[in-house]
């Protein structure tokens, strides 16, 4: 038995031929590209693989964490400083003070992501966590905003509060004589938080004030995805300000400061590939309500859970064919052949293997109506986590089985 081609067409449901079911689907070819079952994950921000770092503890109700990429740059933040820090004070000290400063400057990155996740906080949304690493800091949202002001409100949070403090640290330098180590470590980070507050409102994404053209535009016109482009394709122009003017600094002396021309292509590549990502994960969204169950699903065939697997193949290479359904013997569907499962069957075995022997049992998850489409589909699939799904009928009868890798090979086409 095998299930039906695609409505009002005589040809498998899709052009996958049979050979997926052997070994070859070992290429590693497109492993490294995002699945389009966690193509909503990269919009709503959900939960991370692993551990995002060291955790430090909660503050207002929100985890933080120390990213391990943190000690690199807090290790060089100490050495650029170890100059200012010698001129007011010998070593060990001096070490100890460009040591403190590093401190000092991601506790006002922390300060500033501290904002966001405040701000909110008061809009309703969850905070997962705020995280400090290479670059500075994040802070990670359960879901965006569903209106332009609270996501205006949101980004701007951000570099205010770095704003404010650096009005603070000017307000205390003038009206209060200190000593030459206070002075010092003030003054350098008063003027650290002015630059990160102008920096994060140049208005291109990844920045903040990327976030705020995003959410005017998103105002404007009445559409995020707009906003989104807008902002994306602001920063990617904002990534070349970035590395033209870094470059043009640092060779502006008699010789070339490395070190910034460095770290100026390091930066701009950085917001280069964040705001390509974001440009790509729109047009990906676009197409979610274009996936239909029925013209992705493989044409699959029916086979006992006894059935020989070198038989199974052979009759499913007759069918034209990518998959296999394991039934029991009144034709009911009880589980699906695993492709990675068959793989891993060496083929002078398969005659001597079953079928049901490299199956997987079916579940209320891995079954799923073929009429199902766009973001139900996304849904399904990101929820039930599995590399197979049977697709049936209204009245049950096996349409066909929807594989993930094909959604992956599909990302990877776009």
């Amino acid at each position: 038995m095998k299930s039906p081609a695609r409505e009002g067409d005589s040809e498998p449901i899709t052009e996958v031929p049979v050979e997926v079911m052997h070994p070859r689907l070992g290429d590693r070819s497109d492993e490294n590209t995002p699945s389009l079952t966690r193509l909503k994950d990269v919009h709503e921000d959900r939960k991370d693989q692993g551990t995002p770092g060291l955790a430090l503890g909660t503050v207002a109700g929100v985890p933080v964490y120390v990213a391990r990429s943190w000690f690199l740059i807090a290790l060089l933040i100490t050495l650029a400083f170890l100059p200012a820090a010698r001129a007011v004070a010998p070593q060990p000290a001096a070490t100890l003070i460009s040591f403190s400063f590093a401190l000092f400057l991601y506790l006002s990155v922390f300060l500033h992501e501290l904002g966001h996740a405040i701000t909110a906080r008061a809009f309703g949304l969850p905070v997962r966590a705020i995280i400090l690493h290479l670059l500075g800091g994040v802070t990670h949202l359960e879901r965006e905003a569903t209106r332009p002001g609270a996501s205006f409100l949101i980004a701007a949070a951000g570099p205010l509060l770095s704003l404010l403090l650096a009005a603070a640290g000017l307000a205390v330098d003038l009206l209060a004589d200190l000593p030459p180590v206070p002075e010092l470590l003030l003054r350098a980070l008063t003027l650290t938080n002015l630059t990160v507050g102008v920096f994060n409102f140049l208005p291109g994404l990844p920045l903040d004030g990327g976030f705020l053209l995003r959410a005017v535009v998103w105002k404007l016109t009445g559409k995020d995805r707009t906003g989104t482009m807008a902002a994306a394709h602001a920063g990617r122009v904002l990534a070349l300000i970035v590395l033209t003017g870094g470059i043009f600094l640092a060779t502006r002396g008699a010789g070339v400061d490395w070190i910034s021309v460095i770290w100026a292509a390091f930066l701009s590549s950085f917001m280069w590939i964040a705001a390509t990502q974001s440009i790509r994960a729109e047009r990906l969204r676009d197409r979610i309500p274009l996936l239909q169950a029925r013209r992705l699903g493989r044409r699959a065939v029916a086979v006992t859970a006894d059935t020989p697997l070198a038989q199974a193949l052979e009759t499913a290479r007759a069918a034209q064919a990518g998959a296999m359904v394991i039934v029991d013997h009144d034709g009911r569907p009880t589980g699906l052949v695993s492709e990675q499962a068959v793989k891993a069957v060496p083929e002078h075995r398969r005659p001597w293997v079953s079928a049901g022997e490299v199956s997987r049992a079916l579940s209320g998850a891995t079954t799923l109506p073929a009429d199902l489409s766009g973001t139900g589909l996304i849904d399904a699939l990101r929820d039930s986590g599995a590399a197979e799904h049977l697709l049936v009928e209204p009245g049950g009868e096996i349409y066909g089985v929807l594989s993930a890798r094909d959604l992956d090979r599909l990302l990877a086409r776009t």
